[in-house]
């Protein structure tokens, strides 16, 4: 069982952020440049193996997450190893998993000194021991995006979100950021070339907001899409629970507009992105 340590503001010794990322990627020969990116969870499950080998299957850890959910799928793995350690310590999950720094860096300080507590000073191969996959750290900490239905004024109709077999597939709108003009006047005024690069990473953060908000909403429609053709295989049964989930499926509500049948392209749900 492991031994439990407790943090508190006497316990804790001052390490700095930096003395905490050169730690863990000593430990486990990893390239993170900001204590965010812990936010993925898949390095303390590692460091759990390290600690008590055996005690965490790292085949269930996706060291490749870049998602929220894919790091609380992490924490949870994480949560289940500390309570079959005995490990007495709340993982405060929803405000890792945002990725801000304060939140990473007290449960990193905490992590080190649980660490230091417990690990005995046997060999060990990080790389090897994950089969050599390297854990991606997300891009941008903090900056992952939860699904919202886009509400447009329509009233209450009863349509498939995703593609019963006698509507079309739905296309998948392809948001693209306008090009930057020049501003006469602008340039005539004086703007300096500091100012129109600053509106030109602006513009260019807007569309990696919407690249990402594409990808996730295809994510749950291919889920969503999958849900829907298990049932219509079975729809000849009588099953009452099937019978419910089509009605969840294509229930809506006030404000969501009904897709539009137009011809498009069936086999447009084929190619989204499943990450």
């Amino acid at each position: 069982m492991a031994v439990n340590v407790y943090a508190t503001s006497v316990s804790i010794d001052n390490l700095s952020r930096h003395d905490m990322l050169a730690w863990v990627n000593d430990s486990l020969l990893l390239t993170y440049t900001k204590i965010e990116q812990l936010c993925s969870g898949a390095a303390y499950c590692q460091f759990m193996d390290m600690l008590f080998p055996g005690c965490v299957l790292l085949k269930k850890v996706k060291f490749q997450a870049k998602l929220e959910h894919e790091f609380i799928h992490n924490f949870k793995v994480l949560q289940a190893t500390f309570k079959r350690m005995s490990v007495d310590k709340i993982i405060p999950v929803e405000k890792l998993v945002k990725g801000k720094f304060q939140d990473n860096f007290e449960f990193v300080q905490w992590f080190k000194k649980f660490f230091d507590a417990n690990y005995d000073g046997k060999e060990y191969d990080p790389l090897q021991a994950r089969q050599g996959q390297e854990i991606s750290a997300p891009p941008n900490p903090g900056d992952h995006f939860t699904y919202r239905p886009k509400r447009t004024p329509a009233g209450p109709q009863r349509t498939s979100p995703t593609i019963p077999k006698n509507v079309p597939t739905l296309q998948r709108v392809q948001h693209t950021a306008p090009p930057m003009r020049k501003n006469p006047s602008l340039s005539r005024n004086g703007a300096s070339d500091a100012e129109m690069l600053e509106l030109n990473q602006q513009l260019m953060e807007l569309k990696l907001t919407v690249d990402g908000l594409e990808k996730e909403r295809d994510f749950y429609f291919s889920k969503l899409r999958d849900i829907e053709l298990i049932c219509q295989e079975n729809e000849s049964e009588t099953n009452t629970t099937l019978s419910k989930i089509i009605d969840i499926l294509y229930a809506t509500e006030d404000g969501f507009a009904p897709p539009e049948d137009e011809e498009l392209d069936p086999q447009a749900h084929l190619d989204q992105d499943e990450y």
